[in-house]
C-alpha cells in the first residue's frame, strides 16, 4: 500500500507538469489550429535561461525565474508576429513545418551557447532539497512544490480563460475565426498572445522537470513528446483536458514503472510506451478526445 501511495504522489506530480507542457499545446491550437511542435525547445530555452542566470550570474532564483518567464513570453510573441504572422492564410502544413524548425534551430542552439554537459537547474534553496516521510510514503518538496506551482498557474489560466476579455476573445476565435474577425475581435493578438502563454507556461514546466533526477541537458525539451499524449486524450481544444490527460499519463507512468518487473510480460522500459497505449485506447473509444468535440459541418 505504502508503495502505491508513493508512486500516485510521484505520478501525480510528474502529470502536472505534463499539463502545464500540454496546456501550451491547448493555447496555441485553440487560437490557430496548429500543433505547436516547438514546445519543448521553448521549454529547453527557458530552463536554460534561467540555470545560466542562477549558476553563472549568480542572479536570485525569484528574480532570475521571472525574468527567465517574462523573456520566453516574448520570444513566443515575437516568433508570431515576426514569422507566422507573414504566412498567415498559408496551409496549415506550412505552419507545422516553421514550428518544426524553430524547434531544430534553438535545439542546435542550445548546446551550441550553453554546451552539451549536464548542467545544474538553479533551483537550490528555493524549491528545496529536502523531504517529508509520513507512514513511510516520502513527500519531496520538489514535488510538492511543482503541484502547488501548477495548481496555481492552472488557476490563473482558467480564470483568463474564462474572465478576461482576451479568455473570451481566445475562445470566440477558437470557434469561428472569420466570424471573430467579423465582430471586431483582435485575432492576430490573440495569436500572438496565445504563443506567449504557451512560452511562459512551459518555461514554468521546465523549471521544476530540471529538478526531478532527469536533469537539465539539451535533450530535455523530449519531454514534449512524453506530454503529446494528454492533449490527444484529453482533447485539443480543451484546457481541462490537458490537465486531465497530462494528470492520467503521469500515474500511468509511473504506476507502470513501479510494477512492471512484477509482469515479466511487459519486458523492460514499457512505462515509456505506457501512455501511448492509453492514448491508442481513448481513441478507440473517444476519437476527439475526452473533452474534444466533433467538428460541426453545415451544409
Amino acid at each position: 500500500m505504502t508503495k502505491l501511495v508513493q508512486l500516485l504522489f510521484e505520478g501525480v506530480s510528474v502529470g502536472c507538469l505534463y499539463a502545464l507542457v500540454a496546456l501550451g499545446f491547448v493555447a496555441i491550437y485553440r487560437a490557430s489550429r496548429v500543433i505547436n511542435f516547438a514546445q519543448g525547445s521553448l521549454l529547453l530555452l527557458g530552463a536554460y535561461l534561467i540555470s545560466y542566470m542562477v549558476i553563472d550570474k549568480s542572479v536570485p532564483w525569484f528574480l532570475a525565474a521571472a525574468i527567465g518567464v517574462a523573456a520566453m513570453v516574448m520570444v513566443g510573441v515575437l516568433f508570431q508576429v515576426f514569422v507566422l504572422r507573414r504566412v498567415t492564410g498559408q496551409p496549415v502544413f506550412t505552419v507545422v513545418m516553421i514550428t518544426i524548425g524553430l524547434n531544430i534551430a534553438i535545439t542546435a542552439l542550445v548546446p551550441a551557447i550553453f554546451g552539451v554537459n549536464q548542467r545544474p537547474d538553479g533551483t537550490g534553496d528555493p524549491i528545496g532539497t529536502g523531504e517529508l516521510t509520513v507512514g513511510g510514503v516520502v513527500f519531496t518538496w520538489v514535488n510538492i512544490w511543482s503541484i502547488i506551482v501548477t495548481a496555481i498557474v492552472l488557476a490563473g489560466f482558467f480564470c483568463f480563460d474564462r474572465f478576461s476579455r482576451y479568455g473570451l476573445a481566445t475562445r470566440a476565435t477558437s470557434v469561428d475565426e472569420e466570424a471573430a474577425l467579423a465582430v471586431g475581435i483582435p485575432v492576430r493578438r490573440v495569436n500572438a498572445l496565445s504563443w506567449g502563454l504557451a512560452a511562459g507556461i512551459a518555461t514554468i514546466a521546465g523549471i521544476f522537470l530540471t529538478a526531478f533526477p532527469r536533469g537539465l541537458d539539451p535533450t530535455t525539451g523530449d519531454i514534449a513528446l512524453a506530454a503529446f499524449p494528454a492533449i490527444i486524450i484529453g482533447g485539443l481544444e480543451s484546457p481541462l483536458g490537458a490537465v486531465i490527460g497530462g494528470l492520467t499519463i503521469g500515474i500511468v507512468e509511473l504506476l507502470t514503472q513501479g510494477y512492471e518487473s512484477n509482469i515479466p510480460a511487459l519486458g523492460h522500459n514499457f512505462y515509456t510506451i505506457a501512455p501511448y497505449v492509453v492514448m491508442i485506447a481513448v481513441l478507440l473509444i473517444r476519437p476527439y478526445g475526452l473533452f474534444g468535440q466533433r467538428p460541426v459541418e453545415r451544409i
